[in-house]
């Protein structure tokens, strides 16, 4: 029986426990509910193995099936998004109202329709024009024969031809060099269905040499510059960043690509593993990670759990020095003759000491606030850390109790959350010391509160303990409530999974994420990524760059609340 039913079932019973004043009844009541919800859950797993071994058989067979996702659930359509409470309470409206478009429409020509005068009456006299705008676009080939004169020279014995001009690079012009780069990384077209198009409208190209015009050549150089002088100027351009992370497979090996963002910019990287020293690598903008081993990485050995024993020995080599990536790794081998032995530990001595470097290099802009959901490999890096209150709130929603009663609790506790979550946007709006200092203590009793669902509690109780993070906003109001921007920039990424699966070589890889970046920071400063593309490409250079269209605004937000 599935969980639809047992509600049914029980929604039929209609117990209704203030009927009944003996706290050993209502007590036993509550047991029955828990052994219920117990036996729900290991059901909801049980018919999970049993489906999945199901399938395994059928692969066995050599038989077709539908892939599992990666919760192992092929029909689950439950919806855990809290983007409805959080619009309703940001002051959005429910339905989007169509915009005038008229006055952005670029006029090419203008064309007079004109009346046929004998067919008016005499006394007709003329009033003027009716506009009536109409969009049309022309799609044609170009196609360019271009005559070089050759000269040949008797007394040097040469010949001199003619240069082409400096947009022409190879055999096809920056039009359809930009368009295929706006179909692969704007439209999300495939590369056989760009091939389609140009076919259709005369271009003959071949798939293979689409995929070069998209990964190689000085064409593509260009954006990837251009990508690392996004990353940099958005780094500085607000004091804190946004930072998710999404899945892809890089010639069918996971990956993970990880998206930096704030409202000017966001840059994408794929990288083979998801753990702190990924993430600094990304920070460091190419520059070659160090270890510095000061009094900071000291202080995260002790918070890693590292033994004192280890602890000594390592301030005994390695206190105050400043090391690359060889002698690091010299040096743990030294620590760990042992290959097998102590990764975990090996792996918390490098992320210290990369971590000390990056707080204290001068030539990066270090980032001070980071804004995530709580994964670990957010942690520790910058000097504060910013939660997700959208993502907070979707733990809540993903409580799906068969018992009517525990449903009520979940609805009615995030009724509250919501609530708090309102007076923390009017706070940002108009802050002040008062109001901080109540919104924290209102934290305390909200999180503090017990309902008669065990789970609830239990996840209300999780919520208390990441109190600093959530509540960061208190100290610096300028900083997001939410994670959405980092959110829909792993959108982007999921919808480029969908359409090709993975990438094959590290080039297409590299040149998937800088178009990407390209794309997504063009679509927030309110530029044409194709137009951008084509100038690009053709060597104008008309058009600023996207790095210099990004405002250098950094400043330390107003602290309010210094501690919570």
């Amino acid at each position: 029986m599935d969980s639809a039913k047992i509600t049914e079932r029980l929604k039929s019973l209609n117990v209704n426990l203030d009927d009944y004043q003996n706290d050993d009844i209502t007590r036993d009541f509550h047991t029955l509910f828990q052994i219920i919800e117990d036996l729900q859950t290991e059901n909801e797993k049980l018919k999970s193995r049993l489906e999945a071994a199901r399938d395994e058989i059928e692969r066995l067979k050599g038989n077709n099936v539908q892939p599992l996702d990666k919760f192992g659930n092929k029909n689950d359509d439950s919806d855990f998004s809290s983007e409805k409470d959080r619009k309703k309470r940001n002051g959005q409206p429910k339905n989007k109202t169509s915009k005038a478009r008229k006055h952005k429409i670029k006029i090419d020509r203008i064309e007079i329709c004109k009346i046929d005068k004998n067919s008016l009456p005499a006394d007709a006299e003329f009033k003027g024009h009716q506009e009536y705008v109409v969009q049309e676009i022309i799609i044609k080939t170009d196609n360019v024969k271009y005559l070089r004169e050759v000269y040949w020279s008797y007394s040097e014995e040469k010949t001199y031809i003619a240069d082409l001009p400096v947009k022409i690079k190879g055999e096809f012009g920056p039009g359809v060099k930009s368009m295929a780069m706006i179909q692969k990384h704007v439209c999300n077209m495939s590369e056989p269905k760009i091939e389609e198009f140009f076919q259709n409208v005369g271009i003959n190209i071949s798939q293979s040499t689409i995929s070069r015009i998209l990964t190689k050549g000085e064409d593509v150089e260009i954006f990837h510059q251009e990508k690392v002088e996004i990353f940099k100027a958005g780094l500085v351009s607000t004091p804190y960043q946004q930072i998710d992370g999404t899945g892809a497979k890089v010639n069918g090996e996971n990956h993970h690509v990880q998206i930096i963002c704030n409202p000017y910019y966001s840059i994408y990287f794929t990288l083979p593993h998801k753990d702190r020293l990924s993430i600094l690598d990304i920070l460091l903008c190419g520059t070659p990670q160090q270890y510095f081993f000061n009094e900071e990485a000291f202080d995260l050995l002790n918070i890693f759990r590292l033994s004192r024993k280890m602890i000594d020995r390592i301030h005994g080599s390695l206190f105050g020095k400043i090391i690359d990536e060889n002698q690091m790794r010299r040096e743990i081998e030294a620590l760990f003759p042992e290959p097998d032995k102590g990764k975990n530990s090996r792996l918390r001595i490098m992320e210290a000491g990369a971590i000390a470097y990056y707080h204290a290099q001068t030539e990066i802009p270090v980032v001070h606030f980071l804004l995530s959901d709580n994964g670990p490999e957010y942690k520790r890096i910058t000097e504060e850390q910013g939660l997700c209150w959208v993502h907070e709130g979707r733990n809540y929603k993903k409580l799906k109790p068969v018992v009517p009663l525990y449903q009520e609790e979940v609805d009615k506790f995030l009724t509250h959350y919501w609530d708090y979550y309102e007076k923390l946007l009017h706070y940002k709006a108009h802050p002040s010391l008062e109001m901080a200092e109540s919104l924290s203590s209102e934290f305390d009793q909200l999180f503090s509160s017990q309902t008669i669902y065990t789970k609830l509690n239990d996840r209300i109780e999780k919520t208390k303990t990441k109190k600093a993070e959530l509540l960061l906003v208190l100290k610096y109001p300028e900083l997001p409530l939410h994670n959405n921007m980092a959110e829909l920039g792993a959108r982007a990424q999921a919808r480029k999974r969908d359409v090709s699966l993975h990438t094959i070589t590290e080039e297409g890889t590299k040149s998937q994420d800088t178009f990407l970046t390209i794309a997504q920071t063009a679509k927030k400063l309110g530029v044409s990524a194709y137009k951008y593309i084509k100038d690009r490409i053709s060597r104008k250079f008309e058009m600023p760059s996207l790095a210099s269209l990004i405002p250098q605004t950094e400043a330390s937000p107003q602290i309010i609340l210094n501690s919570s």
